[in-house]
């Protein structure tokens, strides 16, 4: 199933680097990015469900995280034509 930030600790409250380029991102990168900590891997409808913004919001927070070297990403195993993302350590 997914990983909870329980399990391997809080990546955004225990990596100081993580948290200042996650600092500099706008607010729906911020909200993805927590939504990921809490539940991940998750695929941009899954994200778009938990976070309650709509998918071309989600698309470009997912973007962003992206270019900030924040997330991860790879094909789901339950549906390889959809990608799965997460909090790239």
């Amino acid at each position: 199933m997914s990983t909870s930030a329980t399990e391997h600790g809080s990546l955004i409250q225990d990596d100081e680097e993580f948290r200042e380029r996650l600092r500099e991102l706008p607010p729906s990168a911020k909200l993805v990015a927590k939504v990921l900590e809490i539940d991940a891997p998750l695929s941009q409808g899954q994200l778009a469900e938990e976070s309650l913004l709509p998918d071309r919001t989600v698309r470009y927070a997912l973007n962003r995280l992206d270019d900030a070297d924040l997330v991860g990403s790879r094909y789901s195993f339950q549906d390889a034509r959809k990608q799965v993302y997460f909090l790239d350590d």
